[in-house]
């Protein structure tokens, strides 16, 4: 029972993109750390609205304890030390005015949004980090599976070669170039099933996990669709979503909001005074106060000034941002026509041809109807053209995780 126990949880699990990316959300140790600067933000908002502490003041004054004297109310002279004893106390309140503690709130909400979408952009970064290497786990699966086919089909033609050779059908020296050809292939096997360990490495590195790559696979389409949806409704998409952008467009706000603060704190705050002492023989008294400081020489007019700069500074940053998105796009859009265009004519085309061609002249080679150089160069062109038409696919999709980079969410799964 312990054996079978263990072969169950040995066996490989294997992913789709919608699982792995979910595990990515949850375990990525960068997008935690992430969260709590969000949280963190939220913090300061808090911090941000609190009322200025009032300020208690205690006093006692007066007090003789080294001699003796006459009591407040005459008589002869006796030590009592607090007799003349003088306490007195205050609290002073400050009160803001202008809006202060509002717009303090209102610029570190500002300040958790930018921080939202910063985490909203960083996250967009990294699923495209996971997104290439999903994309480069599926490619190097495909590469492996087609080199172990050509591997399989070669070692058939060597078997039908060695048969012709004990025949006599074929001289000893086209048997043994034959037998050297076969070395590439081998090491095709052995460098696809390196690439795919490092794919399977990279995705298990984003995951933050610890399973064995040997139990650790994934699942998913390894092709392409035949159209892409237009450019303008990409760029309007994007507009909308990209995250860096918006991060952008929130600082302009908070820039704002820092301006009308400077403002406000560039205003008069009074501060006022309850006082209450003893001052014999008067018993008690009070006494009320208003501090108004005279704001002559500093207005804050350094900090208005740079809040007014600064929100011309963050509205180009965010006409930057802007014409980056664009340019993201574009470039993605190009890159994936630019795959489909050399796609096409592969799948409906080339691959055929490819088949047929190596199919038909080794067909003939094994009955003596073909040269051995042709034999050779026609296995050679297979080879190539479904490599070729692999690594394309694997371009196309991973100029599609570019163009999801690019417009801020998954519009081609």
């Amino acid at each position: 029972m312990a054996t079978l126990g263990w072969n169950a949880f040995a066996q490989t699990q294997s992913f789709s993109w919608e699982q792995l990316r979910d595990r990515f959300q949850a375990n990525n140790p960068t997008l935690r750390a992430a969260q709590i600067s969000i949280d963190e933000s939220r913090a300061q908002e808090i911090t941000a609205y609190l009322r200025p502490n009032p300020d208690l003041t205690g006093a006692i004054d007066q007090i003789n304890p080294f001699s003796t004297q006459t009591p407040p109310n005459g008589g002869s002279k006796e030590y009592a030390p607090f007799a003349y004893a003088f306490p007195a106390g205050s609290i002073n309140y400050l009160h803001e005015r202008g809006h202060k503690r509002e717009l303090r709130r209102e610029s570190a909400q500002k300040e958790t949004e930018i921080t939202v979408a910063q985490y909203a952009d960083q996250e967009r970064n990294l699923l495209f980090n996971l997104r290439s290497a999903f994309v480069q786990t599926l490619q190097q699966k495909a590469i492996l599976d087609l080199t172990r086919e050509n591997l399989a089909y070669y070692n058939h033609l060597l078997t039908v070669s060695n048969d012709r050779l004990k025949a006599g059908d074929i001289a000893k020296v086209d048997y043994q170039r034959l037998e050297l050809q076969r070395v590439q292939y081998e090491t095709d096997v052995q460098t696809a099933t390196v690439n795919l360990r490092t794919a399977k490495i990279q995705l298990l590195m984003l995951l933050n996990d610890r399973t064995p790559v040997e139990q650790f696979d994934v699942a998913g389409a390894f092709d392409f669709p035949d159209q892409i949806r237009p450019r303008e409704e990409l760029r309007r998409l994007a507009m909308d979503s990209r995250p860096d952008l918006k991060a952008a467009m929130e600082a302009v706000d908070k820039a704002q909001t820092d301006h009308r603060l400077a403002i406000a704190n560039g205003s008069v705050d009074p501060t006022f005074s309850l006082d209450f002492a003893r001052n014999p023989p008067i018993p008690v008294y009070f006494g009320l106060s208003v501090s108004i400081p005279l704001r002559i020489f500093d207005r804050n007019q350094g900090e208005k000034l740079r809040t007014q700069q600064d929100i011309t500074r963050n509205e180009r940053l965010r006409d930057a941002a802007a014409a980056q998105v664009f340019s993201d796009v574009d470039s993605a859009y190009a890159t994936m026509e630019s795959n489909l265009t050399l796609l096409r004519p592969y799948r409906d085309t080339y691959l055929k041809e490819a088949v047929e061609v190596r199919d038909t002249v080794s067909f003939a080679y094994t009955r003596g109807g073909s040269s051995l150089l042709d034999f050779l160069q026609a296995q050679q062109d297979y080879r190539s053209t479904e490599l070729n038409y692999l690594n394309l696919v694997g371009a196309y999709l991973t100029a599609a995780a570019q163009m999801n980079l690019a417009v801020g969410q998954e519009i081609i799964q």
